[in-house]
């Protein structure tokens, strides 16, 4: 039987331009989502709305990214990732116009919500480490996930200052429109991931042909997959609550706005040095266990955080601690996936883990902004977060990192 990591398709262009344009690309689309955030305080006091009611349209792009990432993926997997991302990258563009323009709060949960939801699930860093899981030879995988995730988060790094800096000198619909101009840079770039679809004859496997219906009731039936998609809710739940909230739960606590930014900031910058950590810890140590210390690790550093009195260094200090485990677990994640399935349907099974990912995202974000309207104040969500990362700190020890009967190796 062949192994689960089969050789890689032909690419038009060198692994490391294929590795450099999907960095870019994960940079670029990473950035705008991720400094959310920053325009929840300047909307809701413009328009007079509830937090409620702009977590509810950050909830939603976290439902519709999850919803949509298994279909993309799918496409993408059958014909190519290039119309994916051009596609995703221009539903992207208009989201960020229509949020820019928002008057009401349908047309905010129509542009932040359902139209840039869709678009990150067509042009995201789900997309590129799919991409780079068919183009790239086995032994360059392990880092270039860990570097197309660090990339997402240098994004991270670079956007909110940029989106404070904006908002500042011109107001923060134009900063939205700023940011849906840069993303048209992702069309260019989409052309150096040029995959061949396996509709097209060619096959990301060698071995026996599958269906998408057949991988997905494999996948479904593997232990193994099912506690790894599970444990993922977590890290939605967390991430996407402390992106559009942590600027607001800041200033509540009197601290400048810039500090929120460049707490967001330190975040991603730290998040690029812990992905790529996480890269090379993925090819040294058993995945399960390097997931666990992560769920662990961030449960400390919340419980630590809501802890301490509230200041700029106590921000600046969860951010750095945070941001070292932020998107660390993406690199074991999506080798897992690959471990036990192949690459096949690689962009497809991540997207339905990514699902439970952006699952927790939308509750995270809603109750969020839910429970602050109730109560006025974020202390529950923090410390429910503390116990989703206990639970998923035990949840990933169980996993067994082999590959499924089909593409185990069998004796001679």
């Amino acid at each position: 039987m062949p192994s689960p990591t089969a050789a890689p398709r032909p690419s038009r262009v060198a692994p490391e331009i294929v590795i450099a344009a999907g960095c870019l690309i994960a940079l670029v689309t990473f950035g705008p989502r991720a400094s959310a955030g920053l325009f929840q305080v300047p909307m809701t006091t413009d328009y007079g709305w509830g937090r409620d009611t702009f977590g509810l349209a950050i909830a939603i792009q976290n439902l519709v990214w999850g919803i949509g990432q298994p279909f993309a993926g799918a496409v993408a997997d059958r014909f190519g990732t290039v119309r994916v991302l051009i596609v995703g990258a221009l539903l992207y563009a208009l989201g960020l116009v229509v949020m820019a323009w928002a008057a009401t709060p349908l047309m905010l949960h129509v542009g932040a919500g359902l139209l840039i939801g869709i678009g990150l699930a067509g042009a995201s860093f789900n997309l590129v480490l799919g991409a780079f899981g068919k183009l790239l030879p086995e032994e360059w995988r392990p880092m270039a996930f860990g570097m197309g995730v660090a990339a997402g988060s240098f994004g991270q790094f670079l956007f909110p200052p940029i989106g404070n800096a904006l908002i500042n000198a011109v107001g923060w619909q134009d900063a939205l429109l700023w940011f849906s101009a840069i993303m048209l840079v992702v069309l260019p770039l989409s052309l150096m991931l040029a995959t061949r679809g396996t509709g097209g004859g060619a096959k990301a496997d060698a071995g026996p042909s599958q269906s998408i219906a057949q991988a997905l009731a494999e996948a479904f039936r593997h232990r193994s997959y099912v506690l790894l998609v599970t444990g993922f809710f977590t890290c939605g739940f967390q991430l996407a609550f402390i992106t559009a909230h942590l600027p607001a739960y800041l200033k509540d606590a009197g601290l400048s706005a810039a500090v929120g930014g460049w707490t967001l900031a330190v975040i991603g910058l730290a998040n690029a040095v812990g992905s790529l950590g996480a890269g090379w810890l993925s090819t040294r140590m058993p995945k399960r266990y390097l997931l666990a210390w992560i769920y662990l690790g961030r449960a400390i550093a919340i419980a630590a955080f809501v802890l301490a009195p509230a200041s700029a260094t106590s921000a600046i200090l969860f951010g750095i601690t945070i941001g070292l485990l932020w998107l660390s677990t993406v690199p074991p994640t999506s080798a897992l996936v690959m471990v036990m399935f192949g690459t096949r349907y690689m962009a497809m099974l991540y997207g339905f883990a990514f699902f439970s990912h952006q699952l927790g995202g939308f509750f995270g974000v809603l109750l969020g902004g839910v429970l602050y309207e109730a109560t006025g104040g974020y202390a529950i969500v923090w410390w429910f977060s503390v116990a989703l990362g206990l639970a998923s700190a035990l949840i990933n020890l169980p996993i067994v990192e082999k590959p499924v009967p089909r593409l185990a190796p069998q004796p001679g």
